[in-house]
Order: C-alpha cells, then structure tokens, then sequence
C-alpha cells in the first residue's frame, strides 16, 4: 500500500511537469510581424576618416525605415528555425563625410533591399512557459520573461541601386559607372545576392500566445556594389558608344584636381564587400499544433 501511495503521488507531482515541459511542441510555430530601422556599411558616406570596417564606419543619418513578417518553427525549447520576409532602405552620401578624398568624390545612392531568409536560432536560456494570465499569488513553473537567442542562417536579397540626377531618380546599374559591359574584364554586376545574416534576439512574453520582440542583425554579403561603387574611375572618351549619363554619374567630383579620379584611380574598395543591417521590433503570435503537427489558423 506504501509503495502503492508513493506511485501515485510521485505521478500526480511529474505529470504536470511533464506536460508543462513538453508545452513546446503544442505550440511549435510563431508568427511575426515587426517594423524598424535598416542602415548600409559600404564606401559611400561613413565616418569622418579613411574608410574603416563594420560599425567605426557607421553614419546614423542614413538610417531608414523597415519592415518584417517572419515565421518561427521551434525545434526544442533551445532551438529553433525562423525564416524572415524583410524589407529596408538603405543609402549613402559621401557629402556626409569630412574625408577628403571621400567627400571630394561626391557621390551618393540609395536602394531598397528586399530579402528572404531562413536562420537557425540558439537561445541561452529556456523561454517561460507561463500561465495563461498573469495572475497575483499565483505560482507555478514559469522560466525567463526575457528569451534570449544568437542566430545565424543564409538568405538570398534583391537590391537596385539608384541616384537623383537633375531631378530625377536613375538607376545606376544599368549604366555601368565603372565601364560594366563595355570591357569583357568589366561584367555588370548581379542584382540578386546571397548573404548571411548574424546576430542577436530578445523577446518578452505577454501570455501564452503572444510577445514582443527585439532582433538585432548584420548581413554579410558577397558583393562590392550594392551602393554601385568598388572598383577604379573608367575611361570613357575612349568608349563613344557608351552613355553619357554614365561618365557623369561615375565622376560627380567638382574638377578640381582631376588627377583624383583619373581612369585608373581608386574609386571604392575591392578588399571589403559591402555590408547592410536591420533592427526590428516584432510582435509575435503562436499558433497552436495541431494533430498533424502543422499549426492551426
């Protein structure tokens, strides 16, 4: 009978927990949806200095506005995999900086960045699995508030630079500013790129079906042109049959000393690539699981 009442109590006090442990998987997916604010890491505007890497390079006002829809598939209480939708502007103007040589090369653009991705997530601490309201006095198995999570993943964006000239906006790719398409060395360059996104994550839970959300990323990418510029100034009287726009719009410096941007000299930065980066604050939905394991709307 001893052994007997043991069982019993051993079983009414592990059931609860094992039901509250394995709460995740009834509600496995998550819905997103946020907005916030994207910014650009290339040659075009920057810090006041020599052009440097990552956020010594940063310049604040060009930071532009973004959006988000993201869907979250949990994978235990540790791990998981969201894919994101986002969109953001980005742009640069080197008329912010007070480099000389930046500065006197004068040139700007701005572009919208669309991108898809799918991340892996790993989150330091178990995510609250909390009551269905928040209740005084009222105890029970509750974990973190505060979720915290590092990601990583691969994603593929869409990008087309552009530039107001004389009152309108022109697309600058097209138009091969570094001679692209007029010499075989010179190809132009493609308008869909692979990245990979990093960085960190923070949610708070409200209840058991919705919270909010602080993600905080940079994307590295496998392209110098996302603000049009990379490589050295091109010769263009020696090419009549290319665009004017495109002498033009390659060399916006006053004329000064023209020696600056002579065919051949450096124009951008071949060693470094360029870099975007977005800060977006979500509102996040769980759906739960049905039998079939796929989420019910």
């Amino acid at each position: 009978m001893k052994k007997l009442l043991f069982t019993l109590l051993t079983l009414i006090f592990l059931c609860p927990l094992q039901s509250d442990a394995q709460r995740w998987k009834r509600q496995r997916y998550e819905l997103s949806l946020g907005a916030g604010i994207s910014n650009f890491l290339g040659e075009l505007g920057g810090a006041n200095q020599i052009g440097t890497n990552y956020f010594k390079d940063l310049e604040w006002s060009m930071t532009r506005f973004a959006a988000a829809a993201g869907l979250r598939y949990k994978l235990s209480n540790y791990f998981a995999l969201k894919s994101h939708l986002t969109y953001g502007r980005i742009a640069g103007d080197d008329k912010l900086t007070t480099e000389f040589f930046r500065n006197y090369r004068n040139l700007n653009f701005f572009s919208d960045i669309y991108e898809f991705n799918v991340n892996f997530e790993g989150a330091f601490q178990q995510e609250q699995i909390g009551h269905r309201y928040r209740l005084r006095g009222v105890k029970g198995l509750r974990g973190y508030e505060i979720y915290t999570y590092a990601f990583v993943g691969v994603g593929v964006f869409y990008f087309d630079p552009k530039t107001e000239y004389q009152g309108s906006t022109l697309r600058l790719q097209p138009l091969g500013t570094e001679g692209q398409g007029l010499l075989p060395s010179r190809e132009k360059y493609s308008l869909v790129q692979f990245c990979i996104p990093v960085g960190l994550g923070f949610k708070y839970t409200i209840d058991r079906a919705w919270g909010v959300g602080l993600e905080l990323g940079i994307r590295k990418t496998f392209t110098d042109y996302i603000d049009d510029v990379s490589g050295t100034y091109f010769d263009f009287i020696n090419y009549p049959e290319a665009d004017p726009l495109s002498a033009l719009l390659g060399d916006r410096s006053s004329g000064s000393d023209p020696n600056i941007t002579a065919a051949g000299q450096q124009r951008g930065d071949t060693r470094d690539n360029d870099s975007y980066m977005f800060a977006i604050f979500s509102i996040n939905y769980k759906l739960k699981t049905g039998r079939g394991k796929l989420p019910r709307f």
